[in-house]
């Protein structure tokens, strides 16, 4: 939803990188509206009981389209990472779209615990992604890191880069899953809260903060989708 009110705000979709073929478009504008509709949509959906899997598949289908404008840049670079990161970064959303819309499928879906799973995996792959970004572009990440925080900068960025490893191992072998999820969740939060959002009142009016701040977030809120989905998974085999 504020990914939705900025980009309202500046009319276009040049917020995110991956997004501007679409804000260079002959119908940018038209597109940025809808885009805009169907992510208010869709967080206000997911919300609600009622209506959660018609707000997850919004997002989803937005998401998902957000995901593949990054191939272009994957293909005319396939080298560089970073629009391997772009892709990742809007995959990951994807896969928390599809937990929420599988979570809520009736009681005896056949193809729900198939979606549970490539969403849970899909995201685990997303968390291998992130930490390869963090170690191609470590000195970048180092400078993110507020000169405050002892011991220092680039300790942060190499700390940060062995937890999202960590987390990665733990959610593909299922070793301490939902706690390594909980703590990824936390480490994201505190991306935003430490870094992210005092760049914004540091610098209110620039595009690329506001979407370093809806990015984090959303990105953190898709972590939680699944620690979330590893506890409801856990209580039910414990149940049965």
């Amino acid at each position: 939803m504020v990914l939705a009110a900025c980009g309202l705000a500046s009319h276009d979709f040049n917020i995110w990188e991956p997004t501007q073929p679409f804000a260079n478009s002959a119908f940018g504008t038209a597109l940025v509206y809808v885009a805009a509709l169907l992510e208010i949509f869709g967080g206000v959906a997911v919300q609600v009981r009622k209506t959660a899997q018609a707000g997850a598949l919004a997002l989803g289908v937005l998401f998902s389209l957000f995901t593949l404008l990054s191939v272009p840049a994957i293909l005319h670079a396939p080298l560089t990472y970073n629009p391997w990161g772009d892709f990742f970064e809007q995959f990951s959303l994807v896969t928390g779209a599809i937990i929420i819309y599988a979570s809520f499928a009736p009681s005896g879906s056949a193809w729900a615990p198939k979606a549970l799973q490539f969403g849970y995996y899909g995201f685990a792959v997303c968390v291998v992604s992130f930490m390869l970004e963090q170690v191609f572009y470590m000195s970048a990440t180092a400078s993110f890191v507020p000169t405050w925080i002892p011991p220092g900068p680039m300790f942060w960025a190499v700390a940060t880069t062995i937890a999202f490893a960590l987390a990665a191992i733990s959610l593909f072998t299922g070793r301490q899953a939902s706690l390594a999820s909980k703590l990824l969740t936390l480490m994201l939060v505190l991306f935003g809260l430490i870094v992210w959002l005092p760049a914004l009142f540091g610098t209110p009016h620039d595009q690329t903060v506001w979407a370093g701040n809806t990015q984090n977030f959303a990105v953190a809120a898709a972590a939680w989708i699944v620690a979330d989905y590893i506890n409801q998974r856990r209580s039910s085999s414990t149940a049965t």
